[in-house]
C-alpha cells in the first residue's frame, strides 16, 4: 500500500554541522550521533582503507577507525543498541544474490566487532536501513519499491553461525513530491533508519524524506506496521543514504554519499498530543502477538492512484539500483 500523504507533515530548515573532508569516507551509508561526536560507515567500499567504522570528532575529523577482522561484505547502516552497542548492518545486496546477511557487534571497550549471519525464508533481498529493538533484537527494512520487507531473527544470534529471519510485516512510507537526484524513485524506497535515543521514535528515511514513528511499549514493528508517521522533508540532497537522531533526540542528521559530504541538522517539532495518541491506539501492546503482524490496509486509505503508481514500481528498483551503481562507478574512475 502505498499513502499519498502523510498524516502529519513538518516544515523545517536543515542547517550545515560539517564537512567531512577525509578521502576515505565519500560512500556515507550509516550514521550514529554519540556525545563526542559520530560513528559512520561507507557501503560496500572496494579500498580497505574505506572498509572499517570511522570514530569522527564534532568537526567531522577522523578520530579513529576500527577494522573488520575479515571483509565486510556491503555495509549500509548503523545502530546503537541500548547499553551501547554499536550495531553495524551488513545487509546491502544490489545484485540480489547474498546467501546471508549479517550485522557487526561491537560491544563496548571491545577492540573488534564480531559476525553474525543472519538468512532470510524468501530469497535474497536488498536492504539498507536497520534499527535495534528494546530487547536487543536487529530489525532489517529492506530496499524494496512500494512495500518493504521488515525482517527479524527467529531466535538469538549466533557467531560462527547462520540465524534464520522472519517476516515481521510490511511497511510503506507515504508518497511525496519532495525534490531528489532519483524523482519518483527516489521517494520511494528506504535508504536508512534510525532510533531516538530514549527509545520512544524511530525514523525511516528516503532519498528524498524522512518518516517519523512513534513507538509504544518497546514495539518497533508494530510502530512501523500500525503507526501514523510524520514527515520531514529532505529535498534535493545529493544521494541521501544516512540517517541519525542527534545525541539528545532533538534533530535528524544526515549525509550523503559522495566526495566531501556536508553533514546537516534538520530540527525536529514536538509531536502534537493526538498524534501521539492516534499512534499509542494503533499500535498494539508488545506482549501480543498483533504487534509482530503487519496492519492490513482498509479501503478508506488506500488512494486512487495506487493501480497506477504500482504499474510504475517494476521498473523502479532496477532504474534506482542502476544509477547509483553509475555514480559510485564513476566516483572511483575520478
Amino acid at each position: 500500500m502505498l499513502l499519498l500523504a502523510p498524516l502529519l507533515a513538518a516544515a523545517v530548515t536543515a542547517g550545515p554541522v560539517c564537512t567531512i573532508d577525509d578521502e576515505r569516507l565519500d560512500e556515507l551509508s550509516g550514521l550514529v550521533a554519540t556525545a563526542d561526536g559520530y560513528i559512520a560507515v561507507n557501503d560496500g567500499a572496494d579500498q580497505a582503507s574505506h572498509r572499517k567504522i570511522f570514530y569522527l570528532d564534532r568537526d567531522c575529523s577522523v578520530a579513529k577507525a576500527v577494522s573488520y577482522p575479515s571483509r565486510p561484505r556491503d555495509t549500509e547502516d548503523l545502530q546503537l543498541g541500548p547499553d551501547g552497542t554499536l550495531w553495524v548492518g551488513d545487509i546491502g545486496d544490489n545484485g540480489n544474490n547474498r546467501d546471508t546477511v549479517a550485522v557487526w557487534k561491537l560491544s563496548p571497550g571491545a577492540a573488534k566487532p564480531r559476525l553474525y549471519r543472519m538468512s532470510y525464508p524468501d530469497g535474497a533481498h536488498d536492504a539498507e536501513a536497520l534499527l535495534i529493538g528494546a530487547d536487543q533484537t536487529p530489525i532489517v527494512v529492506t530496499k524494496s519499491a512500494g512495500s518493504a520487507g521488515i525482517y527479524v531473527p527467529q531466535g538469538p544470534l549466533r557467531s560462527g553461525g547462520t540465524t534464520p529471519l522472519r517476516r515481521a510485516g510490511e511497511v510503506a512510507v507515504p508518497f511525496t513530491t519532495t525534490g531528489n537526484p532519483f524523482s519518483l524513485a527516489g521517494r520511494l524506497v528506504i535508504t536508512g533508519a534510525a532510533g531516538s535515543p530514549d527509545g520512544t521514535r524511530v525514523v525511516l528515511r528516503t532519498y528524498a524524506d524522512a518518516f517519523e514513528y512513534t513507538v509504544t511499549g518497546g514495539d518497533v514493528v508494530a510502530a512501523l506496521t500500525s503507526g501514523a508517521p510524520r514527515q520531514i522533508a529532505l529535498p534535493d540532497e545529493p544521494q541521501g543514504e544516512a540517517v541519525a537522531y542527534t545525541a539528545d533526540g532533538t534533530a535528524l542528521l544526515t549525509v550523503s554519499e559522495g566526495a566531501r559530504p556536508v553533514l546537516r541538522r534538520y530540527p525536529l517539532p514536538a509531536a502534537s498530543p493526538s498524534a501521539s495518541r492516534r499512534s499509542a491506539a494503533a499500535a498494539p501492546p508488545a506482549s501480543t502477538p498483533a504487534a509482530r503482524a503487519a496492519a492490513p490496509a482498509s479501503d478508506e486509505t488506500r488512494p486512487p492512484l495506487v493501480a497506477i503508481l504500482l504499474a510504475l514500481l517494476a521498473g523502479t528498483g532496477a532504474v534506482l539500483a542502476t544509477a547509483a551503481l553509475l555514480r559510485r562507478r564513476a566516483g572511483r574512475r575520478t
